[in-house]
């Protein structure tokens, strides 16, 4: 199973659309699911998503598209999670991210908020694909346009697009 994570790209407000090497890239590939982080801020964003395969996506603080504000899912044997990461302060914050995650009785945990991708593994596994514009965010940012793929297998690929994609892969 072939999953597709990405989010705050805020289109239009901060970017016109999510860079061409990442769009091409991404219409490549055939997605069982898309989960989304939230900050879309526009439902043409949303309806490209959805195009992309089952998609499920969160509100971010900025949207106002009608959008829960979590979500929860079983893929393969993974209990998986979906928040923007506006929950929690500061933004990124492991021990609370992983807190919800416990909580919650997840395998995973997926938030966006900090536009800087980040992978964490512990008794938890939490997963940030920052931002797939590159766009600068409340809090600063990577300043580079980022996504993920998971896979059921157990691995994780982040890419960050600089000149061309740069692929880190992790193994859940």
């Amino acid at each position: 199973m072939l999953i597709l994570i990405l989010g705050d790209t805020h289109i239009p407000s901060r970017a016109v659309w999510i860079p061409k090497k990442i769009e091409s890239f991404i219409l490549s590939k055939k997605f069982d699911y898309v989960f989304c982080t939230g900050d879309l801020t526009d439902l043409k964003v949303l309806n490209f998503l959805k195009s992309l395969g089952n998609t499920l996506a969160v509100k971010g603080n900025m949207d106002h598209l009608s959008l829960p504000e979590y979500a929860e899912i079983e893929v393969g044997d993974l209990k998986v999670g979906i928040i923007h990461g506006d929950q929690v302060y500061p933004r990124g914050d492991r021990e609370q991210l992983k807190r919800i995650c416990l909580n919650k009785r997840l395998d995973v945990l997926i938030s966006g908020h900090t536009h800087s991708p980040d992978f964490y593994r512990s008794e938890v596994t939490l997963l940030n694909p920052g931002s797939a514009t590159g766009v600068w965010g409340g809090g600063g940012g990577s300043l580079k346009a980022s996504f993920m793929i998971l896979n059921t297998e157990g691995f994780v690929e982040l890419y960050e697009l600089e000149k061309d994609l740069k692929r880190r892969l992790f193994e859940l």
